[in-house]
């Protein structure tokens, strides 16, 4: 049997280590490391990487570099500041990588009991430790069930109508090439989460993403498999944008709810 990102007793296995950080990224990578602990210093908990890079299938020139940064408090305005700041001089100054992107929380939050099953399992299962005391030490472990696919995903139709809004304000390449690659890869991870249970396993490689989806949704999976090269390789293309807030997101969204239901509403403060 394919070995599906599982061990033997059916849990998930943490994809990525800082040993598989191919060559080409290992400077941007330590630089990450050192500018997090100079800008936030004792309000820091522990950092994380996720994504391509420490799964060792990064591009040079086409990836993006993203990391997780946890905080021993809920991050303020000075904390999101310095994110941006800490983002936008990784990418200046290393071409290697083609944008950096720095998710903020506080520890209470990535440990709590409502995101058990979505930032929680987040960083457990798919953030590689770069700095500090691992909170996955701290989480149980997961298989990929319904309600994880549930809690992770389940939140597709919500997120609709900000993605219209944010089609029709944009104007640029620019601007259409970005959100063709957000909107391809939360498609492309929502369309394989909502097959997840039946296939009985994990994988974050988008390419196979949509092929697994497409074994379940034959109809689709030409579709699926273009958002997926869109989230490989952008475009600059308002059409692309339209064909996934007017047919493949709608369709998505309600084939997800009816099969594992809307994720749970968090907290509002």
């Amino acid at each position: 049997m394919e070995h599906r990102g599982l061990d033997a007793y059916g849990y998930f296995e943490r994809e990525g280590s800082l040993g598989k950080v191919p060559g080409e990224f290992r400077a941007v990578v330590a630089a990450a490391r050192e500018r997090i602990s100079e800008a936030y210093g004792r309000r820091l908990h522990s950092a994380y990487l996720y994504g391509s890079v420490p799964r060792g299938a990064a591009r040079p020139g086409r990836s993006d570099l993203d990391l997780l940064l946890a905080l021993h408090h809920e991050p303020a305005d000075e904390d999101r500041a310095a994110a941006d700041v800490l983002a936008r001089g990784l990418d200046e100054d290393f071409p290697v990588i083609d944008g950096a992107g720095i998710l903020l929380y506080d520890k209470d939050t990535l440990l709590s009991e409502p995101e058990r099953y979505d930032l929680g399992w987040f960083l457990a299962c798919l953030c590689t430790p770069l700095l500090g005391a691992d909170l996955a030490e701290h989480l149980p472990r997961y298989r990929p069930d319904g309600l994880l696919a549930r809690e992770t995903n389940g939140d597709l139709a919500d997120l609709l109508p900000s993605w219209r809004a944010r089609a029709q304000a944009a104007s640029t390449p620019d601007e259409y090439r970005k959100l063709s690659r957000i909107f391809a890869r939360r498609l492309v991870r929502t369309g394989f989460t909502l097959v997840m249970p039946r296939w009985g396993g994990w994988t974050s490689d988008l390419a196979e993403s949509a092929e697994v989806f497409g074994t379940y949704y034959p109809e689709r999976a030409a579709q699926m498999r273009a958002a997926a090269a869109v989230a490989l390789d952008p475009v600059a293309d308002p059409a692309v944008l339209r064909t996934y807030i007017e047919d493949l997101g709608p369709w998505l969204a309600d084939e997800y709810t009816a099969r594992h239901g809307r994720k749970t509403p968090r907290p509002t403060l």
